[in-house]
């Protein structure tokens, strides 16, 4: 049995508890890509996050293009750039770039949210005021890639006419709304925000408008869910890694300033701060893979997903890898 759509993974690339440098993460990133893009896989997607220290993906387009030169097959992508820290020029002219070195391997999601701090927004040079612009931001960007710019005179070179398929991200209605009435596929953060999945894979496919404004030719709706994953060849493997995740996003989410001590994440996890960041993974799957494929393809037919987009949240690498072949797409069992 394997699961039953498409797979594809976000990699969110991070560090681990014990202070691994940015170099030795997007090393692990490239290694992790070559064995998706081995396996199968249609896509990797990377974040865009700013002044956080335990991610390594900040320069979305410079680690898209380092991943893409290092695979063969695979779709490279962004999940996603946060439109409000960026103009859509410069997005235009570094995706329309990435998609002039490799044709037909680039996606461009799009996220709503700052995702950050006021100060880092100011660091920016952006204001808070940019996520109210987000759907002309995203009809000025869809112009610069395509042979229709919104702004006379002002066309985006490399990106004219590489028409880089667009994706709408998001953990809330209102992403689903937006993308079903562009006419655009939808991927929802499920990994880290489950609350609304359900109410949100309901209101895309109901409000979707093929005839969008910029709906491809014959669109279709394509919604994306987002899990966690961690398979195994042995149950107690998986929960052990489970555990390190675990207390990885506890750090992560709890002790930003300093390192937690194995007694500090213990309490954490009897604290309602704990509690709550725990409730964000909520949307993971966990064990072996006679185990884990059939509930993927319970969830992926629960929310009508088209794609699933895996997180191999194991903290060991070698346990991602493995949770990568146990459920590859071209392995049969």
């Amino acid at each position: 049995m394997n699961v039953n759509v498409p797979l594809s993974i976000l990699d969110l690339a991070r560090t681990t508890l014990n202070e691994v440098t940015p170099a030795d993460v997007i090393a692990r990133s490239v290694r992790l890509a070559q064995t998706a893009d081995r396996l199968g896989y249609v896509r990797v997607w990377y974040p865009e996050h700013h002044n956080m220290n335990p991610i390594a993906s900040s320069a979305t387009a410079l680690l898209i293009q380092h991943i893409a030169a290092n695979t063969h097959r695979i779709r490279v992508g962004a999940g996603g750039i946060m439109l409000p820290n960026r103009p859509p020029l410069i997005v235009a002219e570094q995706f329309g770039t990435l998609e002039t070195l490799y044709p037909g391997r680039i996606d461009l999601g799009l996220g709503c949210a700052p995702g950050t701090d006021p100060a880092t927004m100011w660091a920016l040079r952006r204001d808070a005021h940019q996520a109210d612009r987000f759907p002309e931001n995203v009809m000025e960007l869809h112009g610069y890639l395509s042979d229709h710019s919104c702004i006379p005179g002002v066309e985006a070179y490399p990106g004219k006419g590489t028409n880089v398929p667009l994706v709408i991200l998001g953990s809330s209605l209102y992403g689903a709304q937006f993308a079903a009435q562009m006419g655009l596929p939808y991927s929802f953060a499920s990994h880290l925000a489950p609350a609304m999945l359900q109410q949100a894979a309901q209101v895309y496919r109901s409000g979707f408008n093929p005839q969008g404004p910029l709906a491809p030719p014959n669109a279709r709706p394509y919604f994306i869910a987002a899990a966690n994953v961690i398979v195994s060849d042995d149950q107690n493997t998986a929960d052990l890694q489970h555990h390190l995740a675990e207390d990885l996003w506890l750090q992560s989410s709890l002790g930003r300033q300093r390192l937690l001590s194995a007694e500090e994440l213990a309490v954490a996890r009897r604290t309602p701060q704990g509690i709550q960041a725990l409730a964000m993974l909520e949307c993971s799957f966990v064990g072996t893979r006679e185990t884990v494929v059939p509930r993927l393809n319970a969830f992926a037919q629960q929310v009508q997903a088209d794609e699933l987009i895996l997180v191999a949240m194991a903290y060991n690498e070698q346990q991602k890898h493995r949770t990568l072949e146990l459920l590859a797409p071209n392995i049969q069992y």
